[in-house]
């Protein structure tokens, strides 16, 4: 018993340090792009300015608020597999104010559940919300950073979406699954009988994440991106004030003239 206990925390804090490392990465990879950006076009504003670390903390509030109101599709996945549309506020904000705005809302999003509401999944769902949710705003807000047009935010929500489906369904393949099987305890053949009772195409873990999960990534991606496409022209008076130095640099942004 003194040994398995023991596997059971060296197993539990592989994967945080692997959590860790994966939130690490993509903040680097946002903060290089968006310094890469700023150089480019001269801006020296600061990546995380006070404003920024304002509107941060409220899109994170939004978010947090939409995750906690997360909900199974029975018709779709097992139930351990929960639907939230907190990528909303996320996308919002990267669009907003840039790719590490982005992926900090994500972060602070998932630490804030975590504080109110605990993990359900031996932190393997929360994992993999922060990282599928940063495959899709990631991308998105990058490829809407050095072009800030209308079609070219469609394009990028499309990319996003369709980046999100693959990688999410891959992740969960080749990792999460595993490791949710692993941590919670939870035999693979349990996992993929509750998919198959659902799904009768549904027999191993392969056909698992391809009728269970990419669905739901889509539904996520398309809903994020299509709520964000309708609010954000909208919302772009009180963005801009709160980021003054973009708005300079971007005076054409959403404008009638087919800008988004």
């Amino acid at each position: 018993m003194g040994n398995g206990l023991l596997q059971s925390v060296v197993d539990n804090v592989i994967f945080v340090l692997v959590c860790v490392g994966v939130a690490a990465a993509l903040f680097l990879i946002a903060y290089g792009v968006e310094k890469t950006v700023q150089k480019k076009n001269g801006v020296t504003e600061r990546i995380l300015s006070t404003r920024k670390i304002t509107m941060i903390g409220l899109f994170s509030a939004l978010a947090v608020i939409l995750h906690m109101l997360d909900f199974p599709v029975p018709f779709l996945a097992p139930g351990f597999y929960q639907l939230d549309f907190s990528e909303i506020p996320a996308l919002v904000g990267a669009f907003a104010f840039g790719p590490v705005a982005g992926v900090m809302i994500e972060f602070c999003k998932i630490l804030l559940k975590l504080v109110i509401k605990g993990t359900s999944t031996a932190f393997v769902g929360d994992l993999a919300n922060f990282v599928i949710g940063c495959s899709l705003l990631l991308p998105a807000s990058i490829l809407y950073l050095f072009k800030k047009t209308k079609k070219r935010a469609i394009m990028a929500c499309v990319a996003g979406t369709l980046i999100m489906t693959v990688f999410g369904t891959a992740f969960n393949g080749v990792y999460l699954l595993p490791a949710f099987s692993k941590l919670f305890g939870m035999p693979m053949d349990a996992i993929i009988a509750a998919g198959a009772q659902i799904n009768g195409n549904i027999h191993n873990v392969t056909s698992f994440v391809v009728f269970a999960v990419a669905p739901m990534n889509i539904i996520k991606g398309v809903a994020a991106s299509g709520v964000t496409m309708l609010i954000y022209k909208p919302l772009s008076p009180i963005l801009k004030n709160a980021n003054p130095v973009m708005e300079r640099r971007n005076a054409g942004e959403i404008s009638g003239s087919g800008n988004a």
